[in-house]
């Protein structure tokens, strides 16, 4: 076992000691050579799963022609991406970003900006309470998490949260100051809770009446994570603004801001980023694209999605948990109990990595393209653990 510097890193999250040095599709393997099974990829980053060779040969290959002339310039693969980006979808231009936060920080100046030019300056959005949109200032205080509530004060102003699934809650908080809504189609971080798409249809109704913008926070359903390439085709409906993170770079830092032109509004000096729309970024988003866009990855998806669901829901049945939530390879285990950290810590040291990110909630989410022997694997491993927990309790 390697001596490693943990001490210069700064503390912000507890962290296993354990060092990740390699990864291959749903496995990675640490320093001691220990493998584990991955259902976090990154919170719902890799989505071809860990190095993928496409992404990897996208990268030296654009790596070795250019790897940024500053973005004051065109480049070659950033302009195809955002050509991509907008034939496969319902807008029609594209800002690249860095990180999801990125993506929803311009979406918020991007509707303050529509505000001021169309609506008398009107600059509050309306988010939802649970939702979660960044870190950073602007999208904590969008944000609807609990745990932000008493950070860094004091917060941005003109966030005002509304119920999900509720459109009344909506609609009561519309005023004169009123620019857009915005909200993640389904809240990951509160525990993986969809909107509904009645709501969704019900909300675009809404602002279209009252002349708001809707924005979808697609950072993480976006790129085929619930078996559509974006979340909002299920609905028949589509927002005005949608940012994407996570998936899009396929473990590459990318995020992407695509906007109507109706929305698009920024002036030249408005918006900008030393690395936004870097060549090399760009290269692993439309290799992540190309295969996403093959033949049936989509219907896999969702059919793996169902069969994900499908184990899930015999886990539950037969452990007496709560329901399962959420769509394609977006899922969590309601397990009724706060054991969610305990169980974490089990199936870590047992070689498989799952998510807790509420105390009593499991969230999975795998690489798109992981296999039925893998979600099995998985399976047996939590099965395991629910089974030996259960006995303790018996005892005690």
């Amino acid at each position: 076992m390697t001596t490693h510097p943990y001490d210069a890193l700064m503390d912000i999250t507890a962290r296993p000691k354990a060092v990740f040095v390699r990864g291959a599709g749903s496995y990675l393997w640490d320093d001691s050579r220990k493998r584990y099974l991955d259902f976090v990829q990154g919170w719902a980053v890799n989505c071809l799963g860990h190095s993928p060779p496409a992404i990897a040969d996208a990268l030296a290959a654009q790596a070795k022609r250019l790897l940024t002339p500053s973005p004051a310039f065109y480049n070659e693969p950033s302009l195809k991406l955002a050509e991509r980006l907008v034939a496969n979808s319902a807008f029609d231009q594209v800002f690249f970003a860095n990180s999801g936060a990125e993506a929803n920080e311009g979406a918020i100046k991007l509707a303050r900006k529509y505000g001021s030019l169309h609506r008398n300056g009107a600059f509050e959005i309306i988010s939802f309470a649970g939702g979660f949109h960044g870190r950073t200032l602007a999208t904590m205080s969008a944000s609807g998490k609990k745990a932000f509530e008493p950070l860094f004060e004091p917060k941005v102003a003109g966030f005002k949260k509304a119920k999900l699934n509720d459109i009344a809650s909506v609609e009561k908080l519309i005023n004169d100051n009123t620019v857009a809504v915005m909200l993640e189609p389904i809240q990951g971080e509160s525990g993986v809770w969809p909107a509904t798409d009645q709501f969704l249809q019900e909300l675009r109704a809404l602002t279209e009446a009252h002349g708001l913008l809707l924005i979808f926070d697609e950072i993480q359903t976006g790129m085929g994570r619930t078996g559509k390439l974006f979340h909002y085709e299920h609905t028949g409906i589509a927002p005005d603004i949608m940012t994407l993170g996570k998936g899009i770079g396929g473990g590459v830092p990318l995020a992407a801001l695509l906007a109507t032109e109706r929305a698009s509004c920024f002036e030249h000096g408005d918006q900008g980023g030393t690395f936004n729309g870097n060549p090399i970024m760009c290269a692993a988003g439309l290799a992540v694209l190309e295969e996403i866009s093959k033949p049936d990855f989509l219907k896999t998806v969702t059919e793996t999605g169902l069969l994900l669901e499908s184990e899930l829901q015999k886990v539950s049945a037969r452990h007496g948990l709560g329901g399962v939530r959420g769509r394609g390879l977006l899922l969590a285990l309601d397990l009724k109990l706060p054991i969610a950290p305990g169980i974490v810590a089990q199936a870590f040291e047992a070689g498989v990595l799952l998510n807790a990110p509420q105390l009593d909630t499991l969230r999975f989410m795998p690489a798109l393209n992981v296999t039925r022997a893998e979600i099995a694997e998985m399976i047996d491993c939590l099965d395991g653990i629910l089974t030996r927990a259960g006995a303790a309790r018996r005892v005690a």
